[in-house]
């Protein structure tokens, strides 16, 4: 009963946040492992009006998970490729299995859906070029409903953050 009552308080639009709830985010942005005794200290709130926050921002779905960042190159995942797909039939059957499907690739590790000339943009890390080549060939170019495929090697990482404020 408590994780229904938990996704009906999951805000819809924006929530309204004061500047200790930025600072918090911020703060939480640069490192999700901070303790709720070092931001208190940071921002001038005792702990437990932080923890409420927390917890207030958690449950209106501001804050949606916390993850671990990972460095490509060091789990031998170093090419990344970007990749313009444009599907042959855009019914919506269509589009949720496409969906259901890049979920389910672990080279795919972003996905969104685009306007203009093509319909998704996808985010592709692989081992090497062998990988990619695999990758595409054989998964990829193989689904059901897929057009045509651009694919952009990533040549260098310019700016690389999950940070919003």
């Amino acid at each position: 009963m408590k994780k229904s009552v938990q996704k009906e308080q999951i805000a819809t639009g924006p929530v309204v946040l004061d500047k200790n709830d930025l600072a918090i985010l911020k703060l939480l942005q640069d490192n999700a492992r901070i303790t709720v005794k070092e931001i208190s200290e940071k921002i001038h709130l005792s702990t437990t009006p932080v923890h409420e926050r927390i917890k207030r921002l958690e449950l209106s779905g501001v804050i949606k998970q916390y993850i671990t960042l990972l460095d490509h190159n060091k789990v031998d995942r170093s090419l990344m490729v970007i990749c313009y797909v444009s599907l042959k039939e855009h019914s919506k059957t269509a589009g949720v299995k496409f969906i259901k499907t890049m979920n389910e690739l672990q080279e795919v590790i972003e996905c969104y859906s685009i306007s203009g000339e093509f319909d998704f943009m996808l985010k592709v890390l692989c081992r090497d070029m062998n990988a990619y080549y695999d990758f595409h060939v054989n998964k990829l170019s193989q689904l059901e409903n897929m057009g045509n495929v651009q694919s952009v090697f990533v040549m260098g990482v310019i700016k690389d953050t999950r940070n919003v404020l």
